[in-house]
């Protein structure tokens, strides 16, 4: 029994920290005032760029990197889209997702099935070795520590320091913000930057941690769950942190219900996580109220410096 909960929890927190990445950096960029759907293609994009570079390096720190450096490029398409030529940020982000997809193929088609650098786990002397506690707390590799400390970083830089606040002010009326003297596309730019630079980093999680290889669509719809995991949240890093790993849970129940061969038709249990993912939004988007009360009011909203 407490092998089967050590592997569970295990599991549940490797599955859960590609979501809880990408869905600070969304979460961010949409505080902002900037709805990127793109999380999708720049999570894939990440995670082919990081797996190719760590392969031809052979280091999993640069492939990390360049991970990042992918998902950053990639939204920087998308703010010169939505922020300078003023485009539609909900068509834009589609298409961003469609060509991260098609353009992650066409690089990693040459790296399919070929078994990369892997994110070595963390081992802490004797604690680890504690029963369930040990493997669970202080046997997870570096990645899985620093979601938590990014979401807190983001708590703390949203809640309680100027350059957050005027971020927010930015998302909830970026005219009030323009007539004070803020620049408000200069603050949505480095808001979405982040947020590629997460899903990104949550890609390059994928292939260089998670499963370490790369595969056509390995993120597996993920990014558009790490999209309603930011509406679930109501916009507050807090409720992000259950959220992802409620959703993490579900992933990884659907796939060990899988290896136990359920008579259950395997395509619903592969779609059950997206459709608790449907179900959970629509409960959520009966309270209308606490909605009202937290997403930032120009969400998606272009602005237009001249105006």
């Amino acid at each position: 029994m407490i092998f089967f909960l050590t592997s569970f929890f295990v599991s549940v927190m490797a599955s859960s920290t590609p979501l809880l990445l990408a869905a600070t950096g969304e979460l961010v960029a949409e505080r902002a005032g900037v709805l990127n759907l793109g999380v999708e293609g720049m999570m894939l994009v990440g995670a082919v760029t990081g797996f190719v570079v760590g392969h031809l390096t052979g280091s999993a720190t640069l492939g990390l990197a360049a991970a990042i450096a992918g998902g950053a490029a990639l939204s920087a398409i998308f703010a010169f889209l939505t922020l300078t030529l003023l485009s539609n940020q909900t068509a834009a982000g589609l298409a961003l997702t469609i060509f991260g997809r098609g353009f992650s193929s066409l690089l990693g088609a040459g790296y399919v099935g070929i078994r990369g650098p892997e994110i070595a786990k963390l081992a802490a002397p004797g604690l680890s070795q504690i029963p369930f506690v040990g493997p669970v707390l202080f046997g997870q590799d570096a990645l899985v520590y620093a979601s938590f400390l990014i979401l807190a970083a983001v708590a703390w830089f949203l809640y309680r320091t100027h350059a957050g606040l005027v971020l927010r002010s930015v998302g909830d009326s970026h005219d009030a913000a323009h007539a004070i003297g803020y620049p408000v596309n200069a603050i949505r730019l480095g808001a979405t930057l982040f947020g590629g630079a997460m899903a990104g980093l949550a890609g390059g999680y994928m292939s260089l941690a998670y499963s370490p290889m790369w595969a056509e669509n390995m993120t597996a719809g993920r990014g558009w769950i790490a999209l309603a995991l930011v509406v679930f949240a109501t916009w507050r890093p807090a409720w992000l942190l259950g959220g992802a790993y409620l959703f993490g849970a579900i992933m990884y129940l659907s796939l060990y219900v899988q290896g136990l061969g359920v008579a259950i038709p395997s395509p619903f249990i592969s779609a059950l996580p997206y459709i608790v993912t449907v179900v959970v939004l629509a409960i959520i988007s009966r309270d209308r109220r606490r909605i009202r009360l937290n997403q930032p009011a120009c969400l998606g909203k272009p602005f237009y410096a001249g105006a």
